[in-house]
């Protein structure tokens, strides 16, 4: 029990010794300028892994004697689009999403169901006898039952996102289409925004500027979202969230 406090002092002690640093560091730049990070070579970084992408079959080059034309060119000069793995494009995502729904439904349900007996083949003495003595026999059974249901529910939704980015050719498909995905990473202070799209294309929609449409990217998957301090915020605690998923009501 007293190594678990000595661990637990110590761990506290250091928190707050790193804290106090922290605190010690903004206090002196109080009234200075931000100051520029130095150029540094990414490979001598702690933690630097080297960057791992398909790559297009190597191709041999040939040339024909006394000719500007080189084979496998698809144009006189060098065609600049997208067209093997590894190469680059840019995505043009324009996403304008509407949507209006307004149901309202209402059903009323009503029934009676009655019973009387004035003869039980000769039985209702007896049965007079097993009930009680004001026991009306013509209204033995009387049943009525009402219910009503309404509902309404109504969705308004809209969602807006602009914006451009490059995507990587990571496959061709035996058909000649190609399978595009991106990634950018947008850090400002401690939030992290995030875009992912992903598809598959046609080599005829991308145009001469080396760029595609949203709208023609086949399976597309676009993700927008963030990570950070205000998204751990905004989201709710993981109490709420097990609650949710557990109560019935």
């Amino acid at each position: 029990m007293l190594r678990i406090t000595v661990k637990i002092i110590t761990l506290v002690s250091l928190a707050l010794l790193t804290g106090a640093c922290s605190h010690l560091d903004k206090i002196s730049e109080i009234g200075e300028t931000p100051k520029l990070s130095a150029i540094e070579s990414p490979v001598e970084k702690p933690g630097y892994r080297p960057v791992s992408m398909p790559m297009p079959e190597p191709e041999e080059v040939s040339y024909n004697p006394n000719s500007l034309w080189r084979n496998g060119s698809r144009s006189f000069f060098k065609d600049q689009r997208a067209r093997k793995v590894g190469d680059i494009i840019t995505v043009l995502i324009e996403i304008t999403d509407k949507a209006e729904i307004d149901n309202e439904s209402t059903r009323d349900r009503s029934g009676t169901n009655s019973v009387s007996v004035d003869a039980l083949a000769g039985y209702t003495s007896l049965l007079k006898k097993i009930l009680p003595h004001d026991a009306d026999l013509s209204k033995l059974v009387d049943l009525s039952s009402t219910s009503q249901d309404k509902g309404a529910g109504t969705v308004d939704r809209e969602e807006t996102l602009t914006t451009k980015m490059a995507a990587v050719v990571m496959q061709e498909l035996p058909n000649g289409n190609l399978v595009i995905e991106g990634r950018q990473e947008i850090r400002v202070n401690h939030e992290i925004r995030e875009i992912i799209v992903a598809g598959i294309i046609r080599p005829e929609d991308i145009s001469s500027v080396n760029t595609i449409d949203i709208s023609k990217i086949a399976e597309a998957r676009v993700s927008y979202g963030g990570r950070g301090h205000i998204t751990n915020v905004q989201a709710p605690r993981y109490g709420s969230q097990v609650l949710d998923i557990v109560l019935p009501f």
